[in-house]
């Protein structure tokens, strides 16, 4: 049983930005994700395209944005609970909440912050015959461990940024990388595609276009693919294919907890703090709506401050909290370290 003060169901920027905020107000986070690395849609769908809104940043890469949240967030120490899903959630007798994830693993307590973005993502699956039966036998939708590919041959189907990044990195990994799209266009950064040229030019990278995979063949794992490469078809061997065409998002079993919904999203108190009809129960970001919702990251940031201000009041009942400026109170972690502006210089002038 993982136990503590808010438990985040979602690791993109609002859910991480809302370690910081209640970090201030020294309440501890666990955040629970269903994909493999923090950031959400940031660092899986677009993680080198520039955003333009976020305040003081002109321009920052989703990736680099991502980062610097990680940094601001690490003296509070949250902890992280990665590809799992949030499945059941039990009320207390204490008003407290345990949810489970997909996995078995539990966690108690007594505020959660549902920060799912447009909800729980699901990969994109091309539609081949018989992938569901390939799945963990060398299909592959996300790349978790990449030295499980060291010296295998890797086939990557897919045109946007995750299908040229992971073909960049696992030239340096796997025997063998062929990359498949079915256009010779790839909408991925400039650097990523002008990459994957350099590497197929010195051999490191086979690109087949416009081309598709097909079919699928092996008879307890993954042996060859079938590709329809203008017009005509033909086999080439591999050990694993990963096909990364995307995410598709639902809002998944949260959508079962008994929480009103409105359009595949969670109905939430905008004029307070954006409690749900489940008193002790938050969403904030795009999971979330309201008259008015704009999907920002920005707004996402603006709902977080508020829900942790709330949820002090029920984790600590009865104590009031004064908002203090970081700029005049610095900045306490949970692992010791203290940010602070300069003490002014008391002197005088003679």
């Amino acid at each position: 049983m993982i136990k503590t003060d808010i438990l985040i169901i979602g690791a993109g920027p609002t859910g991480l930005f809302a370690v910081f905020e209640a970090g201030l107000l020294k309440l501890k986070c666990h955040i629970l994700d269903a994909l493999p690395q923090p950031g959400g849609q940031l660092s899986e769908l677009y993680p080198k395209k520039p955003i333009y809104d976020i305040p003081g940043f002109p321009e920052v890469l989703a990736g680099d944005l991502v980062d610097g949240l990680m940094e601001q967030i690490k003296q509070f120490e949250p902890g992280f609970t990665l590809g799992e899903r949030a499945e059941t959630i039990d009320k207390q007798e204490d008003g407290s909440f345990i949810v489970t994830s997909n996995k078995g693993t539990k966690f108690h307590a007594p505020v959660i912050a549902i920060a799912g973005g447009l909800g729980s993502f699901e990969p994109r699956k091309p539609l081949i015959e018989d992938i569901e039966f390939y799945e963990d036998k060398g299909v592959k939708y996300f790349i978790k461990n990449p030295e499980k590919f060291r010296d295998k041959r890797v086939v990557i189907a897919g045109g946007g940024d995750s299908a040229l990044d992971w073909s960049i990195f696992l030239a340096n990994v796997a025997s063998e990388v062929t990359l498949i799209h079915r256009r010779n266009e790839f909408r991925g950064a400039l650097d990523s595609v002008e990459k994957v040229q350099e590497l197929k030019s010195a051999g490191k990278i086979k690109l087949i276009t416009p081309a598709e995979v097909i079919g699928i063949n092996g008879a307890e794992h993954v042996e060859s693919l079938d590709i329809e490469e203008n017009g005509a078809h033909r086999k080439i061997e591999c050990d694993y294919f990963i096909p990364l065409f995307g995410l598709t998002p639902k809002l998944g079993p949260i959508g079962d907890w008994g929480l009103e919904i409105e359009k595949n999203a969670i109905k939430v108190n905008n004029a307070l703090d954006y409690q749900t009809n489940i008193p002790g129960i938050f969403a904030i970001g795009d999971v979330n709506t309201y008259p008015g919702k704009l999907k920002l990251i920005l707004c996402g940031f603006h709902e977080a401050t508020l829900m942790c201000q709330a949820a002090y009041g029920i984790i600590n009942p009865g104590k009031k909290y004064v908002l203090k400026y970081t700029t005049v109170s610095g900045v306490d972690g949970f692992d010791g370290t203290r940010k602070e502006a300069p003490k002014a210089v008391v002197k005088a002038i003679v």
